[in-house]
């Protein structure tokens, strides 16, 4: 029988699992990665949702309304990072965790809400859709959400969300309003510390700028986030074709920039005066000083799409002109 509801969808995804099984072996990398799908599985039932499919290495599910959804895709996180190191057994010996390969899971959740079809078990719609395309947008450990699942929540809710402006999707011709969901533990004192008890903020707010080829821009406190990319809707645009549509993020976050990498290729930074070159993979590093951002190839290969960044103060960026930042080969 086919059913219409309006749902919040859920798209939930586990990276880490094949640098798992190379280290772990077969056997126990597939333990932990049941294991793993199994508690996030748990935790969709402790929030009033139903699994609709589990995709391997993560799963799909749907809620009655976006707090449910948002609740859910917050405890797996939580769940995920008190279970620990992944293949940990309890009763293990000191000596025996020092010998276990370091290995872990990172989780990514996707969460859109709309209209929705039912039928033979399965789920479909634009949601659907718009939800499982967010994953290819969100860093490690992150929560990604539409503008309609952040119009549903409560006043408290909603303050936790951070605008990323309209990003383009796989496959959709529209630009979406897409938002990401702040880290903060819910429990004990931390959640005192994320809302009453917060580090106050730098009296000189930092600057990014960003140089490519005669692309020169500054960005800095509302100008944030900037997107990386080739999609004419990108807030920096760079034309080749080895930089993906929306290649990268810099958020400015807990007073520093943030580089997110949200490509299938890669992003790559070399810091000044540092031969090397740190290689993100749906990671995130920290931007300081001056440096080059890879975008799909290294900054060492020849002709490469390389954007330069220099971080400064804020009076810096009053003080400079666009011809006084160098650039360095």
């Amino acid at each position: 029988m086919t059913q219409v509801f309006q749902r919040t969808v859920l798209f939930a995804d586990l990276r880490g699992s094949t640098s798992m099984y190379e280290t772990l072996g077969n056997a126990e990398a597939t333990a932990v990665v049941t294991q793993s799908v199994a508690l996030l599985a748990r935790v969709v039932d402790e929030h009033g949702g139903r699994v609709v499919k589990t995709l391997g290495d993560g799963l799909m599910a749907i809620f009655p309304d976006p707090s449910a959804g948002v609740g859910a895709a917050d405890d797996m996180h939580d769940a995920l990072a008190r279970i620990g190191l992944p293949g940990q057994a309890s009763n293990d010996s000191p000596d025996a965790l020092e010998s276990r390969p370091m290995v872990s899971l990172k989780l990514q959740c996707g969460l859109d809400h709309g209209e929705v079809v039912e039928m033979s078990g399965d789920v479909f719609g634009d949601a659907v859709n718009v939800a499982a395309r967010l994953i290819d947008h969100a860093g490690d450990n992150e929560t990604l959400a539409t503008l309609a699942v952040v119009e549903g929540l409560e006043d408290w809710e909603r303050s936790r969300f951070r605008s990323l402006d309209r990003m383009q999707l796989r496959g959709r011709v529209e630009p979406v309003h897409v938002h990401l969901l702040e880290a903060m533990r819910r429990f004990g004192d931390t959640a005192a510390t994320a809302f009453g008890d917060m580090a106050p903020a730098s009296i000189e707010p930092e600057g990014i700028r960003l140089v490519w080829l005669d692309l020169n821009r500054i960005y800095s406190g509302t100008s944030l986030p900037v997107v990386l990319g080739r999609s004419p809707q990108a807030t920096y645009i760079i034309d080749d074709n080895r930089v993906s549509r929306s290649h990268a993020r810099i958020d400015w976050h807990g007073g520093t920039f943030q580089l997110t990498d949200l490509s299938y290729n890669g992003t790559y930074v070399r810091f000044d005066n540092d031969p090397e070159i740190i290689s993100l993979r749906r990671g995130a590093c920290t931007l300081h000083g001056t440096g080059v951002i890879g975008l799909g190839t290294p900054p060492t290969e020849p002709v490469s799409p390389c954007v330069r960044f220099e971080v400064m103060k804020f009076a810096d960026t009053q003080r400079q002109t666009p011809f006084e930042f160098g650039l360095k080969s």
